[in-house]
Formats: C-alpha cells, structure tokens, sequence
C-alpha cells in the first residue's frame, strides 16, 4: 500500500499526538527506566525520537533552500552521541523536547507542500526522497512509542499505517531467509501448510 504525502502527513501528526498526550505525565523515575530496547531506557528512546525530528527538519529545510543538508551530518556517531546526550535528562526536559520537535517537523511539512515539494532529487546520504519524509517518520513514532513500554500496542496503529508497514516488512522477507524457511513460507502461502513454523531470528 502506497500513502502519498499528505496522507501520511494526517497520519503522523496524529500520531505524534497520541505520543505526547501519553508522555506528558512521565515522571523523572519512568524516564530513566528500561524500554523494550535493549540497554536504552525510556529517556533514549524519546530523545531518539525528538532528534529523529530534528534530522528530518534539517534536511527538508535543506530542500527548500536546494541543498544538501544530512539528516545526521555527523553520521552515526553523532546520532549517538546526541542520543547518549539527552537520555539522562528530567522528564519535563524530554517532553517539552519532543513536542518541539514535532511541532517544527509539521510545520516544515507545510512549508514543504505550500512549495510543492521542491528539489526532490536531492538525497543527502538517504535512502529514499523528501517526500517519503512523512511515511519514514510515520514509521518512527509509531515503532518506538511502542518500544517505550508504556502501554502502546501495535493495536492502536491506523490501519493505513499497518498495511503499509506490512508491504514493507513482506518486500524485505526473502532476504532473511535461508532457502528451508523459503520453501516452508511458500508452502504456507499457498496453503500447503497450516502451520507456520520458521524461526526467524531477530527483525
């Protein structure tokens, strides 16, 4: 399934909502308890999050002004660090953090519709073109709200956000299996199987 731009502009912002009405009454001991990530706390995980933000801003800004800005300019390491950076902080500090965040991001995806999406052709070391900024963040929150452990659940995804990911994960599913675990699959998509039991490994 395929979300244009503006589709997965409505879906993100709501999802940032539900992200900030659910943090807004962390407190300092939540921040500085375990994820569902391994060795990163809650306070890692939402300062991923808001620098995620601020990686996509930066470079749409970039766009906008026809240039090349990274989303990360320092490459892993910095992404890093910046996140080893903010995870200790107070709770107010990582909720006011991430509703800034998301604020500037949707604003910055106003300003890049109003403009028609300029200089799509610029890259910056990604993936995958601006206007596929709104789908890959859509992707973010709704993943790691999750990995907070704070009681959000892949059943509070849209249901345009779930046959999204779903097409992804599927596109992707060939290369990580061994050729047994292709002929089992196949076999259960065709029904020659009524159970599946492929042992996948960590995703």
């Amino acid at each position: 399934m395929e979300l244009s731009p503006s589709q997965a502009i409505a879906l993100s912002i709501e999802a940032h909502q539900r992200l900030t009405d659910q943090i807004k009454t962390l407190t300092d001991e939540q921040a500085q308890q375990p994820s569902l990530l391994p060795d990163w706390t809650v306070g890692h995980v939402l300062t991923h999050l808001a620098r995620n933000a601020d990686g996509h801003t930066m470079r749409l800004a970039g766009a906008l002004r026809g240039e090349e800005v990274k989303r990360y300019p320092g490459g892993g390491p910095q992404r890093d660090a910046d996140i080893e950076a903010g995870a200790t902080r107070p709770a107010e500090e990582l909720i006011a953090d991430v509703a800034r965040s998301n604020r500037e991001l949707e604003d910055m995806w106003r300003q890049c519709e109003e403009a028609g999406w300029p200089n799509a052709h610029l890259m910056a070391g990604d993936y995958w073109g601006i206007t596929e900024s709104p789908v890959r963040r859509l992707r973010e929150v709704e993943i790691h709200h999750m990995d907070l452990g704070l009681g959000y659940s892949a059943e509070q995804w849209s249901s345009e956000y779930t046959a999204w990911e779903l097409a992804q994960c599927l596109a992707n599913l060939p290369g990580r299996l061994d050729a047994e675990q292709a002929r089992q699959m196949v076999m259960w998509l065709t029904g020659r199987r009524k159970t599946l039991d492929v042992q996948l490994g960590d995703w």
